[in-house]
């Protein structure tokens, strides 16, 4: 077997496709796991003190979780695309390219706006902290950066469901 022989079986359209899957979940789910984190460690020294901000601080926590689980959507529907789930549909290179393109919006965005939501979710925790009455304006905060990581979903979503396999 060539070396080129090697190369055509390891990228067919079809592994490639699986590639921009996994790379959606895997970036958009490390950038929720940290996000999650950060706020977490925050949240915890809060509730230590005063037990009766839990709920709010949860919220927070779990607003930058949420970019995991459109990594993990996006992941889905190539997959679906492909055929893993019922009998593999034939993916050509350039198919396989074009899903893989589509999935980085998601595996991108997703990263980096779970980062980035951590942080101003973190620092509205000083509004839970000193105001939990005002808790709500730091849920909008964190809102705000929310709106990014949907629109790399919608993106992602709209750019893998106009690629026409098999």
């Amino acid at each position: 077997m060539t070396f080129s022989d090697f190369l055509a079986q390891i990228f067919t359209g079809t592994n490639i496709a699986l590639a921009g899957a996994a790379m959606a979940i895997a970036f958009a789910g490390i950038g929720s796991a940290k996000g999650v984190g950060i706020v977490g460690q925050m949240s915890a020294g809060i509730v230590a003190e005063d037990p009766s901000k839990f709920v709010r601080c949860l919220i927070l926590q779990a607003l930058p979780g949420t970019q995991g689980i459109y990594g993990l959507i996006i992941a889905f529907l190539i997959m679906s695309k492909v055929g893993i789930f019922g009998g593999l549909v034939p993916v050509t290179v350039g198919q396989g390219v074009s899903l893989f393109c589509a999935a980085l919006p998601i595996t991108i965005g997703g990263y980096v706006s779970a980062i980035h939501q951590a942080k101003v979710s973190a620092s509205s925790l000083q509004i839970v902290s000193k105001h939990p009455e005002e808790a709500t304006k730091g849920m909008i905060f964190a809102g705000l950066v929310e709106t990014y990581a949907v629109f790399a979903l919608l993106i992602s979503f709209l750019l893998v469901n106009g690629i026409s396999v098999g």
